[in-house]
């Protein structure tokens, strides 16, 4: 996670330029993140419900965004 650690620390840089690249990158970081992570539980038998609650968002949500990968 040294990737993840440095972007954040570019984050909060004081040239807004740096800033606002990294958080640009870890928020396709934490896309990428999320998506494994719904993977896994799809395999592991979750349903789209218990997946979204942990995400604090709708089922309808989460199934419309990674149901058809």
């Amino acid at each position: 996670m040294s990737e993840a650690t440095d972007l954040a620390e570019r984050a909060g840089d004081r040239d807004p330029r740096i800033g606002l690249r990294a958080v640009s990158a870890l928020r396709k970081l934490v896309e990428q993140l999320e998506a494994v992570q719904v993977r896994s539980a799809r395999v592991r038998g979750w349903s789209w419900q218990e997946i979204a609650a942990e995400l604090g968002v709708s089922r309808q949500a989460v199934h419309k965004k990674y149901g058809r990968q």
